[in-house]
């Protein structure tokens, strides 16, 4: 192949600093609507922290579970609580034993236009209460929800 037609590099899109803070500032109104305090974990699409908050109240192991929800989401591009059933499948079971692999929901890829720009981790509250404010900030921000089209306004269900 010649050097002249060879693409050496691919622009990689990311959350900006500013939709980062926003998520986080969503998540916690979010949890406070619920009744919880959280951690909350942004990074840009290759896993890498990019902001992050936790609460006074909300406890230290909570910190590290988010962050490792956000890795895992914009890692596979697949939300966390959808890492159990994949589990369960031999083929993919020995993935589970990666440190960093979080099969808890309250992770999410933060998708815009089609294209994963980073990960959502959210721990504190219970496995649903996670996963609500998860969705509830992502759509209050105008980013998508694997498996719904494009600028639906809606939470994921499933």
């Amino acid at each position: 192949m010649s050097t002249e037609t060879l693409q050496k590099s691919a622009p990689a899109s990311s959350v900006t600093q500013a939709a980062a803070g926003a998520l986080v500032a969503a998540v916690h109104a979010a949890a406070a609507r619920a009744g919880f305090t959280a951690s909350v974990a942004v990074t840009d699409q290759g896993g890498h922290l990019k902001a992050f908050d936790r609460a006074d109240d909300a406890p230290f192991l909570t910190a590290e579970v988010a962050l490792d929800k956000a890795w895992t989401a914009a890692s596979f591009r697949i939300p966390t609580h959808t890492w159990n059933d994949l589990l369960a499948d031999p083929q993919i079971a020995p993935l589970g034993g990666h440190f960093r692999v979080m099969a808890v929901g309250g992770g999410y890829p933060i998708i815009d236009n089609g294209q994963c720009v980073g990960g959502l981790g959210i721990s504190g509250g219970t496995y649903d209460q996670d996963r609500q404010a998860a969705e509830e900030a992502l759509a209050a921000l105008g980013f998508e929800l694997p498996g719904l089209p494009p600028g639906h306004g809606g939470p994921a269900r499933g």
